[in-house]
């Protein structure tokens, strides 16, 4: 019988990331060339860029919502239909902004290094730890991301350990904040964030928290380009990760759907959205 090499049978880092650093390092992908042959390296191209995700944390645990937009250099729409939001495992989700292609890879990474973790230490890592491993890949992504090739993230999850609910967003060098109540990544967020200030309240239900999401979702995209508001015409609508106690979960599309068609008919009624009550 073939046996494994010996680096599969060498104690090490619970780290899978680490152990790739050690033992092939050409497969992290801040280590891949960029270019193809006979392309200088640092060559400016134009790359799909993934945005906008807003995180908001209501009853029962915490939602991830993205828009379903991918933009090309310029303004350029690439994709309608992206999904900007995966599960990392069974209670936390990423939302990825940035290189949609790099940002992909850094997501199967993560998996991969939560696995590793749990398989080597047999216990799940803490919900802190897995945000602070997300941190340390996107720091190992700095050089790419000086080339046009950033991913800023953020994550979510629900810490069975204290029973919260945790929001966590991220810079382009790894640096982690841990957000109250809701956040948001991408170039629309700071047109998003101004929308759930607004309407943001402690205990939101959650149909009340989706709805929110989409009104920040709807004015996100009504200021900024790169972001694609809810779509009767074609039927694309945001999309949307909630984990609880339960674990993470994507909901129903139809739910969406409804919700996001009852934001578009007050939307007719009121251009600017739900006033929030002056305290």
């Amino acid at each position: 019988m073939e046996q494994l090499p010996p680096e599969f049978l060498t104690p090490g880092s619970s780290s899978f990331a680490d152990f790739l650093a050690a033992h092939a390092p050409e497969q992290l992908p801040a280590n891949r060339r960029l270019g193809g042959a006979g392309d200088p390296a640092g060559a400016a191209v134009d790359f799909p860029h993934g945005t906008t995700i807003v995180a908001a944390s209501y009853a029962d645990g915490v939602l991830l919502a993205a828009d379903r937009r991918v933009t090309l250099g310029n303004g350029m729409i690439a994709h309608r239909d992206f999904e900007k939001v995966f599960p990392a495992d069974e209670f936390s989700a990423v939302g990825i902004a940035g290189s949609t292609g790099m940002a992909e890879e850094m997501v199967r990474l993560l998996r991969l290094e939560l696995e590793h973790y749990e398989k080597i230490e047999t216990v799940p890592l803490s919900l802190e730890g897995k945000a602070n491993r997300l941190g340390t890949l996107i720091r190992d992504n700095l050089g790419p991301a000086m080339q046009g090739l950033a991913v800023v993230p953020i994550f979510a999850g629900y810490d069975v350990r204290s029973g919260a609910a945790r929001i966590y967003s991220y810079d382009i060098t790894g640096g982690r904040a841990e957000e109250k109540g809701f956040g948001g990544t991408g170039s629309g967020s700071v047109y998003a964030r101004g929308a759930m200030k607004k309407l943001y309240r402690e205990g939101m239900s959650e149909d009340d928290a989706v709805t929110m999401a989409v009104q920040a979702l709807y004015d996100a995209a009504e200021d900024d380009s790169a972001t694609g508001g809810p779509d009767a015409t074609r039927r694309i609508y945001p999309l949307v990760h909630t984990v609880t106690a339960e674990g993470c979960r994507r909901l129903d599309d139809a739910r969406v759907a409804e919700l996001s068609l009852a934001v578009l008919e007050g939307r007719r009624g009121r251009p600017d959205g739900p006033n929030a009550p002056l305290a």
